[in-house]
Protein backbone atom coordinates (compact mmCIF):
# COMPACT_ATOMS: atom_id res chain seq x y z
CA UNK A 1 0.00 0.00 0.00
CA UNK A 2 1.22 3.63 -0.90
CA UNK A 3 1.47 6.31 1.66
CA UNK A 4 -1.42 7.86 0.40
CA UNK A 5 -3.30 4.82 0.22
CA UNK A 6 -2.32 4.33 3.68
CA UNK A 7 -3.39 7.84 5.02
CA UNK A 8 -7.06 7.36 3.64
CA UNK A 9 -7.86 4.16 5.22
CA UNK A 10 -6.79 6.02 8.74
CA UNK A 11 -9.25 6.52 11.12
CA UNK A 12 -8.54 10.21 12.24
CA UNK A 13 -8.49 11.19 8.28
CA UNK A 14 -11.71 9.84 8.37
CA UNK A 15 -12.83 11.78 11.78
CA UNK A 16 -11.52 15.30 10.20
CA UNK A 17 -13.51 13.87 6.56
CA UNK A 18 -16.95 13.08 9.27
CA UNK A 19 -16.12 16.41 11.59
CA UNK A 20 -15.88 18.68 8.11
CA UNK A 21 -19.40 17.23 6.79
CA UNK A 22 -21.28 17.68 9.87
CA UNK A 23 -20.04 20.83 10.82
CA UNK A 24 -20.19 22.38 7.38
CA UNK A 25 -23.44 20.30 7.18
CA UNK A 26 -24.90 22.11 10.57
CA UNK A 27 -23.76 25.61 9.35
CA UNK A 28 -25.64 25.05 6.31
CA UNK A 29 -28.81 24.05 8.19
CA UNK A 30 -28.67 27.29 9.85
CA UNK A 31 -28.76 29.60 7.40
CA UNK A 32 -31.45 27.40 5.20
CA UNK A 33 -33.41 28.18 8.74
CA UNK A 34 -32.89 32.00 7.68
CA UNK A 35 -33.90 31.49 3.87
CA UNK A 36 -37.23 30.59 4.92
CA UNK A 37 -38.14 34.93 5.50
CA UNK A 38 -37.76 34.84 1.54
CA UNK A 39 -40.51 32.39 0.73
CA UNK A 40 -43.19 34.77 1.23
CA UNK A 41 -41.55 37.66 -0.73
CA UNK A 42 -39.75 35.87 -3.53
CA UNK A 43 -40.32 32.20 -3.69
CA UNK A 44 -37.83 31.69 -6.44
CA UNK A 45 -35.05 32.92 -5.11
CA UNK A 46 -35.46 30.81 -2.18
CA UNK A 47 -35.30 27.91 -4.11
CA UNK A 48 -32.38 29.47 -5.86
CA UNK A 49 -30.37 29.87 -3.16
CA UNK A 50 -30.99 26.58 -1.35
CA UNK A 51 -29.82 24.83 -4.28
CA UNK A 52 -26.47 26.25 -4.34
CA UNK A 53 -26.68 25.21 -0.20
CA UNK A 54 -27.70 22.22 -0.78
CA UNK A 55 -24.87 21.71 -3.17
CA UNK A 56 -22.38 22.53 -0.61
CA UNK A 57 -23.02 19.74 1.43
CA UNK A 58 -24.27 17.13 -1.27
CA UNK A 59 -20.95 17.56 -3.13
CA UNK A 60 -19.04 16.44 -0.25
CA UNK A 61 -20.58 13.13 -0.25
CA UNK A 62 -19.77 12.96 -4.04
CA UNK A 63 -16.23 14.35 -3.02
CA UNK A 64 -15.50 11.19 -1.78
CA UNK A 65 -16.93 9.08 -4.76
CA UNK A 66 -15.15 11.12 -7.26
CA UNK A 67 -11.69 12.67 -5.67
CA UNK A 68 -11.12 10.31 -2.22
CA UNK A 69 -11.67 6.70 -3.56
CA UNK A 70 -11.23 7.72 -7.44
CA UNK A 71 -14.22 5.55 -8.62
CA UNK A 72 -14.20 4.99 -12.07
CA UNK A 73 -16.90 5.83 -14.14
CA UNK A 74 -17.85 4.95 -17.67
CA UNK A 75 -20.71 6.00 -19.71
CA UNK A 76 -22.18 4.74 -22.62
CA UNK A 77 -24.49 6.45 -24.56
CA UNK A 78 -26.18 7.67 -27.70
CA UNK A 79 -24.14 11.55 -28.70
CA UNK A 80 -27.06 12.81 -29.49
CA UNK A 81 -29.08 11.92 -26.50
CA UNK A 82 -25.87 12.98 -24.09
CA UNK A 83 -26.49 16.36 -25.46
CA UNK A 84 -29.70 16.59 -23.42
CA UNK A 85 -28.79 16.06 -20.06
CA UNK A 86 -28.62 18.47 -17.59
CA UNK A 87 -30.76 20.71 -19.92
CA UNK A 88 -34.27 19.47 -19.23
CA UNK A 89 -35.83 17.68 -16.23
CA UNK A 90 -36.44 14.31 -15.97
CA UNK A 91 -37.63 11.48 -13.95
CA UNK A 92 -34.78 8.69 -13.09
CA UNK A 93 -35.51 5.40 -11.97
CA UNK A 94 -33.03 3.92 -9.97
CA UNK A 95 -32.23 -0.05 -9.13
CA UNK A 96 -31.78 -0.69 -5.42
CA UNK A 97 -29.15 -3.27 -5.17
CA UNK A 98 -26.20 -1.43 -3.67
CA UNK A 99 -25.29 0.38 0.04
CA UNK A 100 -24.27 3.35 -2.01
CA UNK A 101 -26.98 3.63 -4.52
CA UNK A 102 -27.61 7.26 -3.39
CA UNK A 103 -24.01 8.32 -3.79
CA UNK A 104 -24.02 6.84 -7.26
CA UNK A 105 -27.53 8.60 -8.04
CA UNK A 106 -25.73 12.05 -6.67
CA UNK A 107 -22.37 11.43 -9.08
CA UNK A 108 -25.14 11.10 -11.91
CA UNK A 109 -26.66 14.23 -11.22
CA UNK A 110 -23.05 16.09 -10.57
CA UNK A 111 -21.74 15.08 -13.63
CA UNK A 112 -24.38 16.93 -15.37
CA UNK A 113 -24.79 19.69 -13.30
CA UNK A 114 -28.13 19.12 -11.66
CA UNK A 115 -26.86 17.93 -8.01
CA UNK A 116 -28.02 21.26 -6.16
CA UNK A 117 -31.52 20.75 -7.81
CA UNK A 118 -32.09 17.00 -7.29
CA UNK A 119 -35.21 15.59 -6.01
CA UNK A 120 -36.22 12.31 -4.40
CA UNK A 121 -39.20 10.25 -3.13
CA UNK A 122 -37.89 9.32 0.46
CA UNK A 123 -39.23 7.81 3.39
CA UNK A 124 -40.45 10.37 6.20
CA UNK A 125 -37.96 9.15 8.78
CA UNK A 126 -35.51 10.87 6.79
CA UNK A 127 -36.59 14.55 7.32
CA UNK A 128 -35.95 14.33 10.56
CA UNK A 129 -31.80 13.19 10.40
CA UNK A 130 -29.63 16.37 10.63
CA UNK A 131 -27.43 17.85 7.47
CA UNK A 132 -29.40 15.61 4.77
CA UNK A 133 -33.03 15.25 6.20
CA UNK A 134 -32.90 18.79 6.99
CA UNK A 135 -31.35 20.04 3.55
CA UNK A 136 -34.05 17.50 1.64
CA UNK A 137 -36.69 19.93 3.87
CA UNK A 138 -35.60 23.23 2.56
CA UNK A 139 -35.46 21.60 -1.34
CA UNK A 140 -38.91 20.40 -1.15
CA UNK A 141 -38.28 16.73 -0.87
CA UNK A 142 -41.02 14.62 -1.33
CA UNK A 143 -41.21 12.36 1.97
CA UNK A 144 -43.59 9.65 2.17
CA UNK A 145 -44.69 6.97 4.65
CA UNK A 146 -44.95 4.16 2.66
CA UNK A 147 -48.93 4.06 3.72
CA UNK A 148 -50.13 4.53 0.29
CA UNK A 149 -53.68 5.78 1.40
CA UNK A 150 -52.16 8.15 3.71
CA UNK A 151 -49.40 8.96 1.28
CA UNK A 152 -51.25 9.97 -2.06
CA UNK A 153 -52.70 13.45 -1.05
CA UNK A 154 -49.83 14.30 0.51
CA UNK A 155 -47.18 12.98 -2.62
CA UNK A 156 -49.64 14.57 -5.35
CA UNK A 157 -49.41 17.91 -3.02
CA UNK A 158 -45.90 18.37 -2.71
CA UNK A 159 -45.27 17.08 -6.29
CA UNK A 160 -47.44 19.45 -8.14
CA UNK A 161 -45.49 22.30 -6.08
CA UNK A 162 -42.65 21.23 -8.23
CA UNK A 163 -44.74 22.43 -11.34
CA UNK A 164 -42.92 25.64 -11.10
CA UNK A 165 -39.76 24.88 -9.81
CA UNK A 166 -36.95 27.78 -11.48
CA UNK A 167 -34.17 24.92 -11.92
CA UNK A 168 -33.72 21.98 -13.99
CA UNK A 169 -34.29 19.47 -11.82
CA UNK A 170 -33.80 15.04 -11.77
CA UNK A 171 -36.83 13.27 -9.87
CA UNK A 172 -34.66 10.44 -8.07
CA UNK A 173 -36.95 7.42 -7.84
CA UNK A 174 -36.51 3.79 -5.88
CA UNK A 175 -39.86 1.45 -7.88
CA UNK A 176 -38.87 -0.75 -5.87
CA UNK A 177 -39.33 0.80 -2.56
CA UNK A 178 -36.71 -0.70 -0.61
CA UNK A 179 -33.14 -1.82 -1.07
CA UNK A 180 -32.37 -5.41 -2.95
CA UNK A 181 -31.93 -8.81 -0.64
CA UNK A 182 -32.49 -12.41 -0.78
CA UNK A 183 -35.32 -12.39 1.68
CA UNK A 184 -36.76 -9.27 0.26
CA UNK A 185 -36.77 -10.63 -3.22
CA UNK A 186 -38.28 -14.21 -2.39
CA UNK A 187 -41.22 -12.49 -0.77
CA UNK A 188 -41.73 -10.30 -4.36
CA UNK A 189 -41.44 -13.46 -6.22
CA UNK A 190 -44.37 -14.92 -4.20
CA UNK A 191 -46.48 -11.78 -4.68
CA UNK A 192 -45.45 -12.19 -8.66
CA UNK A 193 -46.30 -15.54 -8.58
CA UNK A 194 -49.98 -14.48 -6.72
CA UNK A 195 -50.85 -11.69 -9.21
CA UNK A 196 -49.83 -13.37 -12.26
CA UNK A 197 -46.56 -11.32 -13.33
CA UNK A 198 -43.20 -12.59 -14.59
CA UNK A 199 -40.69 -13.18 -12.38
CA UNK A 200 -37.65 -11.03 -12.11
CA UNK A 201 -34.36 -12.36 -11.01
CA UNK A 202 -32.46 -9.34 -10.41
CA UNK A 203 -34.97 -7.37 -9.07
CA UNK A 204 -37.38 -6.70 -6.50
CA UNK A 205 -41.28 -6.41 -8.43
CA UNK A 206 -41.73 -2.05 -9.00
CA UNK A 207 -44.75 -0.41 -6.43
CA UNK A 208 -46.17 1.18 -9.31
CA UNK A 209 -48.77 3.88 -7.45
CA UNK A 210 -45.63 6.34 -6.53
CA UNK A 211 -44.54 6.15 -10.21
CA UNK A 212 -47.67 6.89 -11.82
CA UNK A 213 -48.66 9.59 -9.34
CA UNK A 214 -44.96 11.22 -10.05
CA UNK A 215 -45.99 10.62 -13.89
CA UNK A 216 -49.23 11.95 -13.71
CA UNK A 217 -48.37 15.27 -11.45
CA UNK A 218 -45.02 16.03 -13.48
CA UNK A 219 -46.25 15.78 -16.95
CA UNK A 220 -45.52 18.70 -19.15
CA UNK A 221 -42.81 19.43 -16.63
CA UNK A 222 -40.43 16.71 -16.82
CA UNK A 223 -39.29 16.21 -20.48
CA UNK A 224 -38.21 12.14 -20.16
CA UNK A 225 -37.31 9.09 -18.15
CA UNK A 226 -34.13 8.01 -17.54
CA UNK A 227 -34.41 4.15 -16.29
CA UNK A 228 -31.00 3.22 -14.63
CA UNK A 229 -29.89 0.28 -13.68
CA UNK A 230 -26.61 0.34 -11.28
CA UNK A 231 -23.77 -2.54 -11.80
CA UNK A 232 -20.36 -2.76 -10.49
CA UNK A 233 -17.46 -5.01 -12.09
CA UNK A 234 -15.62 -8.11 -11.21
CA UNK A 235 -18.83 -8.40 -8.49
CA UNK A 236 -17.56 -5.63 -6.53
CA UNK A 237 -20.19 -4.80 -3.55
CA UNK A 238 -19.04 -0.88 -2.86
CA UNK A 239 -19.76 0.43 0.51
CA UNK A 240 -19.65 4.01 1.96
CA UNK A 241 -17.34 2.48 4.89
CA UNK A 242 -14.84 0.97 1.70
CA UNK A 243 -15.38 4.69 -0.39
CA UNK A 244 -14.00 6.28 3.33
CA UNK A 245 -11.01 3.89 3.22
CA UNK A 246 -9.88 5.64 -0.41
CA UNK A 247 -11.34 2.10 -1.93
CA UNK A 248 -11.78 2.59 -5.52
CA UNK A 249 -14.62 0.64 -7.69
CA UNK A 250 -15.40 0.15 -11.05
CA UNK A 251 -19.05 1.25 -12.09
CA UNK A 252 -20.80 0.73 -15.25
CA UNK A 253 -24.44 2.53 -16.20
CA UNK A 254 -25.89 1.76 -19.18
CA UNK A 255 -28.41 4.32 -20.59
CA UNK A 256 -30.97 2.94 -23.61
CA UNK A 257 -33.63 4.93 -24.77
CA UNK A 258 -35.84 2.77 -26.63
CA UNK A 259 -33.31 4.31 -28.31
CA UNK A 260 -30.45 5.33 -26.19
CA UNK A 261 -27.33 4.09 -23.82
CA UNK A 262 -25.56 5.36 -21.19
CA UNK A 263 -23.07 3.62 -18.68
CA UNK A 264 -21.72 6.36 -16.36
CA UNK A 265 -20.58 4.73 -13.59
CA UNK A 266 -22.96 2.91 -12.12
CA UNK A 267 -26.09 2.47 -14.12
CA UNK A 268 -28.37 1.69 -16.77
CA UNK A 269 -29.86 4.47 -18.46
CA UNK A 270 -32.83 5.10 -20.52
CA UNK A 271 -34.23 8.21 -22.00
CA UNK A 272 -38.14 8.01 -22.84
CA UNK A 273 -39.70 10.82 -23.95
CA UNK A 274 -42.52 11.25 -20.98
CA UNK A 275 -45.35 11.46 -23.44
CA UNK A 276 -44.67 7.38 -24.23
CA UNK A 277 -45.54 6.77 -20.76
CA UNK A 278 -49.16 5.99 -20.26
CA UNK A 279 -51.41 8.85 -18.14
CA UNK A 280 -54.04 6.09 -16.65
CA UNK A 281 -53.27 4.24 -13.77
CA UNK A 282 -53.33 0.66 -14.30
CA UNK A 283 -50.96 1.30 -17.98
CA UNK A 284 -48.64 3.06 -16.40
CA UNK A 285 -48.51 0.35 -13.92
CA UNK A 286 -48.20 -2.34 -16.93
CA UNK A 287 -45.65 -0.16 -18.67
CA UNK A 288 -43.68 -0.09 -15.66
CA UNK A 289 -43.81 -3.83 -15.08
CA UNK A 290 -42.95 -4.03 -18.72
CA UNK A 291 -39.63 -2.01 -18.07
CA UNK A 292 -38.29 -3.96 -15.19
CA UNK A 293 -39.03 -7.32 -17.21
CA UNK A 294 -36.51 -5.71 -19.84
CA UNK A 295 -33.79 -4.34 -17.40
CA UNK A 296 -33.79 -7.53 -15.67
CA UNK A 297 -33.06 -9.17 -19.41
CA UNK A 298 -30.05 -6.04 -19.69
CA UNK A 299 -28.85 -7.37 -15.81
CA UNK A 300 -28.40 -10.68 -17.23
CA UNK A 301 -26.64 -10.00 -20.09
CA UNK A 302 -24.53 -7.42 -18.03
CA UNK A 303 -23.35 -10.38 -15.75
CA UNK A 304 -23.13 -13.18 -19.24
CA UNK A 305 -20.88 -10.73 -20.77
CA UNK A 306 -19.47 -7.96 -18.24
CA UNK A 307 -20.17 -5.61 -20.55
CA UNK A 308 -23.09 -3.36 -22.42
CA UNK A 309 -23.56 -1.98 -26.10
CA UNK A 310 -22.88 1.39 -27.55
CA UNK A 311 -19.69 3.72 -27.56
CA UNK A 312 -18.06 4.10 -23.88
CA UNK A 313 -17.59 7.85 -23.30
CA UNK A 314 -16.13 9.28 -19.47
CA UNK A 315 -17.56 12.25 -19.03
CA UNK A 316 -15.02 14.54 -16.96
CA UNK A 317 -15.17 15.28 -13.70
CA UNK A 318 -16.20 18.53 -12.68
CA UNK A 319 -13.87 20.16 -10.00
CA UNK A 320 -16.60 22.08 -8.11
CA UNK A 321 -17.22 18.61 -5.57
CA UNK A 322 -13.16 19.21 -4.68
CA UNK A 323 -13.02 22.90 -4.33
CA UNK A 324 -15.94 23.12 -1.96
CA UNK A 325 -14.73 20.69 0.37
CA UNK A 326 -11.62 22.16 0.06
CA UNK A 327 -13.03 25.75 1.02
CA UNK A 328 -15.01 23.65 4.15
CA UNK A 329 -11.59 22.37 4.97
CA UNK A 330 -9.79 25.31 5.16
CA UNK A 331 -12.09 27.22 7.19
CA UNK A 332 -12.62 24.80 9.63
CA UNK A 333 -9.82 22.84 10.33
CA UNK A 334 -7.90 25.87 11.19
CA UNK A 335 -9.93 26.75 14.56
CA UNK A 336 -10.07 22.92 15.24
CA UNK A 337 -6.20 22.41 15.44
CA UNK A 338 -5.89 25.79 17.22
CA UNK A 339 -8.32 24.74 19.87
CA UNK A 340 -6.76 21.07 20.16
CA UNK A 341 -3.20 22.63 20.59
CA UNK A 342 -4.78 25.29 23.50
CA UNK A 343 -6.41 22.01 25.12
CA UNK A 344 -2.87 20.45 25.36
CA UNK A 345 -0.87 23.77 26.30
CA UNK A 346 -3.57 24.08 28.84
CA UNK A 347 -2.23 21.01 30.64
CA UNK A 348 -5.87 19.75 32.30
CA UNK A 349 -6.65 16.48 32.50
CA UNK A 350 -10.59 17.95 33.03
CA UNK A 351 -10.18 19.52 29.31
CA UNK A 352 -8.11 16.30 27.59
CA UNK A 353 -10.60 13.57 29.20
CA UNK A 354 -13.47 15.98 27.63
CA UNK A 355 -11.86 16.31 24.87
CA UNK A 356 -11.11 12.38 24.52
CA UNK A 357 -14.74 12.59 25.55
CA UNK A 358 -16.03 14.31 21.98
CA UNK A 359 -14.15 12.08 20.02
CA UNK A 360 -15.67 8.77 21.28
CA UNK A 361 -19.11 10.84 20.73
CA UNK A 362 -17.72 11.62 16.72
CA UNK A 363 -16.66 7.83 16.15
CA UNK A 364 -20.07 6.89 16.90
CA UNK A 365 -21.52 9.18 15.01
CA UNK A 366 -19.45 8.40 12.07
CA UNK A 367 -20.15 4.85 12.66
CA UNK A 368 -24.49 5.16 12.67
CA UNK A 369 -23.83 7.54 9.54
CA UNK A 370 -22.38 4.47 7.76
CA UNK A 371 -24.64 2.33 9.17
CA UNK A 372 -27.59 4.22 7.60
CA UNK A 373 -26.37 3.17 4.20
CA UNK A 374 -25.71 -0.72 5.16
CA UNK A 375 -27.43 -3.15 4.02
CA UNK A 376 -27.77 -5.49 6.91
CA UNK A 377 -29.22 -3.03 8.80
CA UNK A 378 -31.40 -1.14 6.73
CA UNK A 379 -35.42 -1.24 6.42
CA UNK A 380 -37.38 -3.63 6.52
CA UNK A 381 -39.58 -2.86 4.77
CA UNK A 382 -40.90 -5.48 2.12
CA UNK A 383 -39.98 -8.32 4.44
CA UNK A 384 -43.11 -8.83 6.18
CA UNK A 385 -46.05 -11.19 5.29
CA UNK A 386 -48.22 -8.78 5.81
CA UNK A 387 -46.89 -6.16 3.79
CA UNK A 388 -46.60 -8.12 0.48
CA UNK A 389 -49.70 -6.51 -1.45
CA UNK A 390 -47.27 -4.24 -3.76
CA UNK A 391 -48.13 -0.09 -3.87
Amino acid sequence: MDIVGFLKSQFICHLLICYIFIVSGLIINFIQLFTLILWPINKQLFRRINCRLAYCISSQMVMLLEWWSGTDCTLYTDPESYKKYGKENAIVILNHNFEIDFLCGWNFCERFGVLGSSKVLAKKELSYMPIIGWMWYFLEIVFCKRKWEEDRKTVMQKLLNLRDYPENFWFLIHCEGTRFTEQKHQISMQVAEAKGLPKLKYHLLPRTKGFAVTVQCLRNVVSAVYDSTLNFRNNENPTLLGVLNGKKYHADLYVRQVIHILILFWHIEMRIPLEEVPEDEQECSNWLHKLYQEKDAFQEEYYRTGTYPAVPVVPPRRPWTLLNWLFWALLLLYPLFKLLINMINSGSSLTLASFAFVIVIASVGVRWMIAVTEINKGSTYGNNDNKQKQK
